[in-house]
């Protein structure tokens, strides 16, 4: 087969799944939003999700989804909850069942037993609805009719995209109506290079006594003393309210001793750099990295309620890059 015609093959598989999603796009409404309530809502019951075949490989993405938004669920298998495992589901739970005829045989006791329990809230997505899914579901999701990709239209494709956008749909739904934010997100996902992008500079800065503060009336001679003590490079100047004036680095002191008479005595405000670049310490450190490379500097203060001269910590670079952060 020539390699156009492999090419054209593969955009007419993207273009029949484009239409189908934009034919998803034009079905929600209310029943959207009843599902969202629904699962939202759930405070005593867990939310279990189960499919059969390929719907059943989509509902483990609808659960790992929704559990990693802040939506805590799990898959169910449809042929062993009619061997025991339908002992998982219990009262107050929702019940996702997917599936494109509603008819497969593996949901229908799931459907049954769903039905005998008036405190279990059954979510039906299905194309069909004349189906026993549809027709028992209390909330119930319809799916558009669609047109598969390749000859005869019967492999799952347009299809299954469908049904992935829907969970998708769902669990992003969900997570902006709880109000799941970024150190939500990260707290789920404490491994990988997701967790290393959503570190802030709180979860990176120097706290405490390690910060480098000295008085901003304290002697030139006692200033060296102590950026060396420090060991970072830098020192952060404050007045007597304790709040930050200045920030005065090594490389500032070479300078200065070639510049002034009674270098020694000098008091450090008079050679100090003014209003030092401080930054919230929710900003994400790959941000704070940025700032740092644009400004050519090698630090920066950390505040907090944009109170930027109530110094709460103090960020270097080589904490970012020790961070696997670039």
């Amino acid at each position: 087969m020539k390699q156009n015609k492999l090419l054209s093959i593969a955009k007419e598989v993207i273009k029949l799944e484009i239409v189908s999603l934009k034919k998803l796009q034009t079905s929600f409404g209310k029943t959207f939003e009843e599902i969202i309530k629904t699962i939202v809502n759930c405070k005593n019951g867990k939310i279990i999700i189960s499919g059969v075949g390929k719907s059943g490989i989509i509902a483990k993405k609808w659960s790992a989804t929704l559990s990693s938004t802040g939506t805590p669920s799990f898959f169910l298998d449809a042929s062993n909850a009619s061997h025991g495992d339908m002992g998982q589901i219990t009262s107050n739970d929702i019940v996702i069942l997917i599936s494109l005829s509603g008819q497969s045989n593996e949901l229908k006791n799931i459907i049954q037993y769903t039905s005998r329990n008036r405190n279990i809230k059954l979510i039906g997505i299905t194309s069909k609805k004349e189906s026993i899914l549809y027709k028992n579901a209390d909330v119930k999701f319809l799916l558009p009719n669609v047109r598969e990709a390749g000859p005869g239209s019967f492999v799952p494709t347009s299809s299954t995209t469908v049904q992935i956008a829907l969970g998708d749909a769902i669990a992003i739904a969900c997570m902006k109506y709880k109000k799941f934010g970024r150190k939500d997100f990260k707290k789920y996902h404490p491994g990988g290079s997701l967790s290393v992008k959503l570190k802030t500079v709180e979860d990176l800065m120097i706290t405490g006594h390690k910060i480098p503060f000295i008085s901003e009336n304290i002697s030139m001679k006692n200033a060296i003393s102590n950026i060396t003590k420090k060991g970072l490079g830098v020192i952060i100047l404050r007045n007597n309210s304790k709040l930050t004036t200045g920030i005065l680095t090594d490389g500032d002191l070479k300078r200065s001793s070639n510049k002034f008479q009674n270098f020694d005595s000098l008091k450090v405000k008079k050679v100090m750099k003014k209003n030092p670049i401080s930054v919230d310490k929710n900003m994400l450190a790959a941000q704070a990295l940025s700032l740092m490379n644009t400004k050519k500097i090698t630090s920066l203060c950390v505040h907090q309620n944009n109170k930027k001269k109530k110094t709460v910590g103090f960020i270097h670079i080589h904490n970012i890059l020790d961070a696997n952060i670039n």
